[in-house]
């Protein structure tokens, strides 16, 4: 367990700022949510402290998407790094928590059977990266800006550019999922997942372009700090 988390005594969850499971708009929630009402886990389960993640199982590359799946020259696109600091409510880091991220490739495709839309693969960039946090709860990647895509949603519907995120706790159950989207995004207007979320809380959702995060002739930087819950905390999935 987090040592900065032992003895705090957390505010309840404000369930209301988050997405509903049941979104119209979003044409799969009517398939996958909850019909009724969710089961509490048991305390004992939920103090399980497995999995447990080390710096050691982690490859020298794990965080470098623009290497980690070279064959024959570089990923297309452009290099952008992505960091950022992972908190509690109180601000407080979350230390060496395992941070995953999977994306579309620049074109706008995933490395992935289901994924047969006409954009063509990379075949020097997997699209899929993890890292441990610090001590300070920082976490960073090295990636390629991922494309929009077209998802079947509703007529001409395109998803915008975005990252998607897991972060996992002390044990399987306690894992969290969201996206990160970019500054300026026009398709963030008109997409039913961005949109689902409280209209309050959609810029949590958003990076922001940093200068200093970005580094001189290789990529463009963007901070996206995680918050795990609180009035600040970030919308998951």
């Amino acid at each position: 367990m987090n040592p900065d988390l032992a003895n705090s005594s957390l505010a309840p969850r404000d369930w209301a700022c988050h997405s509903p499971y049941l979104s119209p708009g979003y044409k799969s929630t009517l398939l996958r949510a909850p019909a009724r009402a969710l089961l509490p886990i048991k305390q004992a389960l939920a103090r399980l402290n497995a999995p447990v993640y080390g710096s050691e199982q982690l490859g020298p590359f794990d965080h470098d998407l623009t290497k980690n799946a070279i064959k024959n020259g570089e990923p297309l696109g452009e290099r952008i790094i992505v960091a950022g600091r992972v908190t509690d409510e109180d601000g407080r880091p979350v230390r060496r928590t395992l941070v995953e991220i999977w994306q579309a490739n620049a074109a706008g495709r995933y490395v992935h059977k289901v994924d047969q839309h006409a954009a063509p693969l990379d075949p020097n960039f997997l699209g899929a990266g993890r890292c441990m946090t610090d001590d300070q709860g920082r976490y960073r990647f090295n990636s390629i800006k991922p494309g929009a895509y077209p998802w079947g949603n509703h007529p001409n519907a395109w998803r915008p550019n975005h990252i998607h995120f897991s972060l996992f706790g002390d044990y399987f159950a306690s894992r969290l999922v969201t996206q990160m989207y970019f500054p300026g995004d026009p398709l963030l207007a008109y997409d039913p997942i961005y949109q689902g979320v409280p209209e309050n809380a959609r810029e949590l959702l958003v990076s922001r372009f940093s200068l200093d995060v970005t580094e001189p002739d290789v990529a463009l930087g963007y901070e996206f700090n995680i918050v795990l819950r609180g009035p600040r905390g970030s919308r998951f999935e």
